[in-house]
């Protein structure tokens, strides 16, 4: 009997992550300094942003180098924690 692996993820890799929050001048600035927490290797020239279409809600794309399940999580929950953060996925 073989089992299953806890991921599916093969470390390390890029590894995209979607954020969004209420539009604000500093909200992209914040995240980034989060994301590089875990990320110290993170480009902050790489950061897509989309703003909604009413421009109440900035959507962001970071592109993570993930070196393990473990940093993968702590930064979903650093950056689900964070009071600007509406939605990560």
């Amino acid at each position: 009997m073989t089992t299953a692996p806890d991921t599916l993820i093969e470390y390390p890799c890029d590894f995209p992550i979607k954020i969004m929050g209420a539009m604000h001048d500093d909200f992209a600035q914040v995240i980034v300094e989060l994301v590089i927490q875990h990320d110290p290797s993170f480009d902050p020239a790489k950061l897509e942003m989309r703003p909604s279409t009413k421009g109440s809600y900035l959507g962001l794309t970071v592109t993570v180098r993930a070196t393990s399940r473990i940093q993968l999580d702590d930064l979903y929950r650093a950056l689900s924690a964070h009071p600007m953060v509406k939605v990560v996925l």
